[in-house]
């Protein structure tokens, strides 16, 4: 199952608020991405038919291997973005945003290309 941008973002926040708390629910992910319960709920059926999360009994939602494997990529291209357009003199909220919006959408080849430079630079 190929995941929408969307789709994407919702894993990478449960990766993200996963490394802050001992669990993740719903109502977590709600506030962290100011989005609506109805909107989350939607889009945690996707992601548990699709393979990439589980839900406990307790509401409790984890990463399976699949969703985390994405969600790490995903992060790991928020954060080299971000550092790179912070490189280049852009203030690092509008860094963060504009990362937010290209990670989906570039390249692996590209996204290699600017994390070996950025590497290079230290």
């Amino acid at each position: 199952m190929k995941l929408q941008e969307s789709g994407e973002m919702y894993l990478e926040t449960i990766l993200i608020l996963s490394r802050t708390r001992e669990f993740v629910r719903s109502i977590d992910i709600c506030d962290y991405m100011n989005f609506s319960k109805p909107s989350v709920s939607r889009a945690m059926g996707l992601l548990r038919a699709g393979g990439f999360v589980v839900m406990g009994d307790d509401g409790h939602i984890t990463l399976t291997d699949a969703g985390r494997e994405i969600a790490e990529k995903i992060y790991e291209r928020h954060t080299v973005l971000s550092a790179a357009l912070v490189h280049l003199g852009v203030d690092a909220d509008v860094a963060a945003r504009d990362a937010c919006k290209i990670e989906h959408d570039l390249s692996d080849e590209t996204f290699e290309a600017i994390k070996k430079h950025m590497a290079e630079l230290g």
